[in-house]
């Protein structure tokens, strides 16, 4: 009686090697929830405010946009890092009072505030990511220091050395035009003047993106976002990362500042205080975590691109402006229960 010989085992597929399709990797993507906010702010503006769509008005959206969105690719990288700047707002304001003070005070040329309001801004950045570091205190509780002492320093410092609380007009100084045309100028397109922001905005986005998915450091962002203590294991230089990460929202701030000098020669002491939760708000609608170890630089984008169109959208359907925040409130909550709901459905179905 023969004995029927069993065949070797049938191969197993591995899920790894399994084909995506391109539908479930979008789905995958934290930015999805935020395209299709955008899409249907972009469509309901449209629709009621006639003037919306001319070139001249997009163009300023774009502009508002850009403002707030250069600010958000640094505040969503460090919150992919898992942590907070609440400074944010009014560092971007110390950033324009120090080059704009130094250099009327001490009558040097501009560039040269210019660089020494980098090299200051920079060091605020890096102070806060060390007193995080060295204390173990929560992000949120050392940057709301920093945010404190930044705003009654610039206020302080202000009326201290000019008598009021404005800086005093650079415009007639040397090198203001040569920085304007870098930091605040026009760019024709197609007959539409489009304000050189827009075109910072895009560079920062895509090299922000870069970092995020082509490098080491990008691996090392989620790393320490999603769990600290185990990339700390792995051998990711945690300490090292979040500094950086800090420093980033610091020069962001620094571009911002001059941005802010050069397009109103003079600086308010008390402006940027509230602008960090609108900072927060477009990374978080771009499918930021609070929790950190999740997002994107294009979310965040996408999240100021939408917060430009309800600030400007409202003006052009001529509503009163007070609803602003409310539209930004219910625009903050859909695109996070639509970026939840996504990306629970797309685990379910993994």
């Amino acid at each position: 009686m023969t004995q029927a010989v069993a065949g070797p085992p049938a191969a197993v597929p591995d899920e790894r090697l399994a084909r995506e399709s391109p539908l479930r990797r979008l789905l995958r993507r934290p930015e999805f929830g935020a395209l299709l906010g955008a899409v249907a702010v972009f469509v309901f503006f449209s629709l009621v405010a006639d003037a919306f769509l001319q070139a001249d008005s997009f163009s300023t959206v774009l502009y508002a946009s850009s403002t707030f969105g250069i600010m958000a690719v640094g505040v969503s990288l460090l919150m992919i890092g898992g942590e907070f700047d609440l400074s944010a707002g009014v560092m971007v304001t110390t950033a324009a009072l120090v080059a704009t003070l130094v250099s009327y005070q001490l009558t040097l040329n501009l560039w040269v505030g210019v660089a020494i309001s980098l090299v200051v801004t920079l060091a605020i950045g890096a102070l806060n990511g060390l007193l995080y570091i060295r204390t173990g205190l929560p992000s949120f509780i050392v940057t709301l220091a920093t945010f404190f002492m930044l705003a009654g320093a610039n206020l302080g410092v202000t009326k201290a050395v000019t008598g009021n609380v404005a800086s005093d007009s650079v415009r007639d100084m040397d090198g203001f035009e040569s920085a304007r045309k870098v930091f605040a100028s026009d760019v024709d397109v197609g007959g539409v003047n489009v304000k050189i922001t827009v075109f910072w905005w895009l560079l920062f986005v895509g090299i922000a993106t870069w970092i995020l998915l082509r490098t080491r450091a990008g691996n090392w962002i989620f790393a320490v976002g999603g769990a600290a203590g185990s990339a700390r294991a792995v051998g990711v230089p945690v300490a090292r990362t979040k500094i950086g990460l800090f420093m980033g929202v610091a020069f962001c701030g620094w571009f911002s500042g001059m941005h802010l000098v050069f397009a109103f020669a003079t600086v308010q002491s008390g402006e940027g205080v509230g602008n960090e939760f609108n900072y927060i708000i477009c990374a978080v609608i771009g499918g930021c975590l609070l929790t950190g170890g999740y997002g994107s630089a294009i979310g965040a984008a996408i999240g100021a691109f939408i917060f430009g169109m309800v600030n400007k959208g409202i003006v052009y359907a001529e509503w009163n402006p007070d609803w602003f925040r409310f539209f930004l409130g219910a625009m903050l909550l859909i695109a996070t229960v639509v970026n939840l709901i996504v990306r629970r459905r797309v685990e379910r179905s993994a």
